[in-house]
């Protein structure tokens, strides 16, 4: 098929390496939140565990599943933007082999979604969001930007998440001499 993308077990453990750390340094926004809910911290485990060389097993996508809902029970936007990057990282193990921008978010979803959290948790800071994916940038190692560069650039929409999705792809891109032109910040609203 023309649009596969080349994708070994080696290239999907590093981007799940990269999506938990990213999560992980949001849990505490979601704990702070719910002290008593491990839904979150569980996916980023469950990540953290696959990219140092566990299975790609049912227990990933449970996790992922389990920090959506997490995410979707929380009164706090900040605390369920925390939860979202931890499903994110979870999820980032099922990366598909598909040239379509949408998978994208399985790559950066979890930095997008951290920054985000940060916006919320920070909002007299309104920089922070751009402060994190620059950090989350600097993250990324030599295979993980070859892996991104296999893929088209991030997609249109989703709001803000979006914005920062677009913008850290842009990043990382941008540093690696893999950008093209396209817009990276509209003007949707924050």
């Amino acid at each position: 098929m023309a649009d596969e993308i080349s994708l070994d077990m080696d290239d999907l453990r590093e981007v799940a390496a990269y999506a938990a750390a990213n999560a992980a340094d949001v849990l505490e926004i979601f704990e702070r939140a719910h002290p008593v809910d491990f839904r979150p911290r569980d996916a980023v485990e469950a990540a953290r565990t696959f990219a140092k060389g566990g299975k790609r097993v049912k227990t990933l996508r449970d996790a992922a599943w389990a920090a959506l809902k997490a995410a979707n029970e929380s009164k706090g936007a900040a605390a369920s933007q925390a939860a979202r990057a931890a499903m994110s990282a979870s999820s980032a193990a099922y990366l598909h082999p598909l040239a379509r921008s949408t998978q994208v978010k399985h790559i950066l979803g979890a930095a997008a979604h951290a920054a985000r959290a940060l916006e919320l948790e920070t909002a007299a800071n309104p920089g922070v969001g751009v402060d994190y994916i620059e950090h989350a940038a600097r993250r990324a190692t030599p295979r993980f930007v070859r892996v991104l560069g296999r893929y088209p650039t991030a997609p249109l929409g989703g709001g803000r998440v979006g914005e920062l999705l677009r913008a850290i792809d842009w990043m990382i891109r941008e540093a690696n001499g893999l950008a093209t032109h396209f817009a990276v910040i509209s003007r949707e609203s924050r």
